[in-house]
């Protein structure tokens, strides 16, 4: 089945997206990525080494860009200036990579992103010519600002980044679904693969997640289960889901011919 995930233009078969970070080595990370089967891989340029700590382990002869498609974010950035910044570099280490992960951070206990200082950093990136992926709150009026400034991707929480909480409000996500034409993709706060099923029976187009599979105890177990449920998820969706009756039984079993009727 051709059913594409298109971010930018470029088509892929997962619509699982994963993080780099939290692993215990270079090594776990590619055998968790190969069993999830992501395409698409985040680095936080400020706390990855993918160039620009020459003579350090670099991420990127693990996690070669022929075979992934590497996309920088501004994980720990805490305002647009610096976002920016780091996402200008990024595009000069990648040789000039456009596709890029936009978050400005609010404080550091909840991570939850700063929408003001993320809209001024969607802007000038956009007209920087980047592909931008932003990280939002969970809300729809400011995601069609977002799409309304040129980014390729709206990426609202589920709950708070590594909470493992899950989807906290579907509600909130499904007035998102319903008003933007871009690819909406649930970013942090799955803890396991129901988590990740629901986020794609409600209609997300992918999930991005990191420390439900790096703080597994198999981090490796773990990556393959995750793409079984984005699967399922993706399949439940397309298939579309019984209408719910709550109080009215529906039996399985045909109603004619019983014994002793």
């Amino acid at each position: 089945m051709n059913d594409f995930l298109t971010i930018a233009g470029k088509n892929y078969r997962s619509r699982l997206l994963a993080g780099t970070g939290k692993y215990r080595d270079f090594a776990q990370t590619r055998a968790a990525l190969d069993a999830c089967g992501a395409e698409i891989v985040t680095v936080a340029i400020r706390r990855t080494n993918i160039g620009q700590h020459p003579g350090e382990p670099n991420l990127l002869d693990a996690l070669p860009p022929e075979h992934f498609t590497i996309l920088p974010n501004t994980a720990g950035c805490f305002t647009a200036d610096e976002a920016v910044r780091t996402l200008r570099l990024a595009r000069e280490l990648l040789g000039g990579h456009a596709l890029v992960k936009l978050e400005v951070l609010g404080d550091p206990q909840s991570l939850y992103p700063n929408m003001p200082e993320t809209l001024k950093a969607a802007g000038i990136l956009v007209r920087e010519g980047f592909e931008v992926m932003v990280y939002c709150a969970d809300d729809p009026i400011q995601a069609r600002m977002l799409e309304d400034l040129g980014c390729v991707a709206i990426m609202p929480l589920a709950s708070l980044i590594g909470s493992g909480m899950g989807i906290l409000n579907p509600w909130n996500l499904a007035l998102i679904i319903g008003r933007v034409k871009l690819p909406v993709i649930v970013d942090a706060g799955v803890g396991t693969a129901s988590d990740a099923a629901i986020a794609m029976e409600l209609g997300c187009d992918g999930v991005l997640m990191n420390t439900a599979i790096a703080h597994a105890r198999d981090p490796v177990r773990m990556g393959g289960a995750m793409k079984k449920a984005v699967e399922a998820g993706r399949e439940a969706f397309l298939a579309g889901r019984m209408a719910k009756k709550p109080y009215v039984a529906d039996p399985s079993s045909p109603g004619a011919g019983l014994i002793g009727s």
